[in-house]
């Protein structure tokens, strides 16, 4: 599969394209990019890949597919006109403001026939992925509660204003991963933190607490603005507890200039330090780190696209994650919890 990447920020640059480079059946053949800085970023990290000034020139250009990783606001249209020439898109996330406005992509998507994908990464972390296993395996007993916190110091990065705030940015991936976990929420109660930007009020922090149809309850929390960095996930059920920290590992790696492609079988590994402690009444024991691997959403979208397996997140889960986000909004400004109907 062909794909280009619309967008070189920080999400095109240390997200997508590495991790396009490691996947299996997909090439990059292209990147739009602007901005001079941008634009010299590529040709050195991506020397023999075409650099384009739009969207319309990639598509004109060819491809199969395309990544769309510019800021939200300018997200809807740069999808609608990926889709209107028949390539399949992946759209970063938050890949809409809205539920309602996800819902009109995924709907034009359909019409068109092309795929409509949602890059919610971070199904693929370890640490997920490590306590997915120790859930699948039975191994605490009946699921009872689940709480996981992602608190960065890291207040320069916080996406201001009305479009922006933690909940479209870092809620996004914890409620995802929640849903992807534990299956539908049906209620949500929610907390945010505001604090008064030149760009408008932005949500700098919350606590989101989901009801899931399955009996099991989960908690996500993150801050941005309080001085802390901690990456927790914590598990409760009949059987004992699972507890582990953890340090964001492929991130950081891909930030030390580390790449995926050069060490397939070794990438995205907590080190043994970090493994989180499964306890039980037989004591407590060391669970090794499961494999991190954001290459496998890209492998899996490239496989859907030639009619050989499912989409990774298919347009419908990420109209599901802003239904909840949605909802979280509304708790937090009604101060209730919010029950979300069956048919979303």
């Amino acid at each position: 599969m062909r794909i280009g990447v619309v967008g070189y920020g920080a999400g095109g640059q240390h997200f997508h394209t590495p991790f396009i480079q490691a996947a299996n059946g997909i090439e990059l053949v292209g990147v739009v990019a602007r901005s001079a800085d941008r634009r010299a970023a590529v040709a050195r990290d991506w020397p023999d890949v075409p650099i384009y000034n739009s969207l319309t020139d990639l598509l004109a250009a060819g491809v199969d597919a395309v990544t769309i990783t510019t800021p939200p606001a300018t997200r809807r249209d740069l999808v609608l006109e990926a889709i209107a020439a028949g390539v399949h898109v992946l759209a970063d996330k938050p890949f809409a403001p809205t539920a309602a406005a996800a819902r009109e992509l995924e709907q034009a998507a359909t019409a068109a026939g092309v795929l409509l994908s949602v890059y919610h990464n971070r199904r693929w972390d370890a640490d997920i992925r490590t306590l997915q296993g120790i859930i699948t395996a039975g191994s605490l007993g009946q699921l009872w509660r689940v709480h996981s916190r992602f608190d960065a110091d890291d207040a320069a990065t916080l996406e201001a204003g009305p479009d922006g705030g933690l909940l479209r940015d870092i809620g996004t991936h914890l409620v995802d991963q929640m849903l992807w976990l534990l299956g539908p929420a049906t209620a949500v109660t929610a907390h945010l933190d505001w604090i008064d930007l030149p760009e408008g009020r932005t949500d700098a922090g919350f606590v989101i607490t989901l009801r899931h149809a399955g009996g099991v309850q989960s908690t996500v929390e993150s801050t941005k603005i309080n001085r802390i960095g901690v990456r927790e996930l914590r598990a409760y059920g009949s059987n004992g507890s699972y507890r582990s920290y953890s340090t964001d590992v492929q991130a950081q790696s891909i930030f030390a200039g580390r790449r995926p492609a050069s060490e397939p079988e070794t990438w995205g590994f907590e080190p043994e330090v970090n493994w989180g402690i499964l306890a039980t009444a037989d004591g407590e024991r060391r669970v090794p780190s499961a494999q991190g691997s954001y290459q496998d959403l890209y492998t899996q979208f490239a496989s859907a696209a030639r009619g050989e397996g499912p989409q990774p997140v298919p347009a419908a889960e990420g109209v599901r994650t802003l239904v909840v986000l949605d909802a979280a909004r509304e708790s937090a400004e009604q101060g209730r919890t919010v029950a979300i109907a069956d048919s979303d």
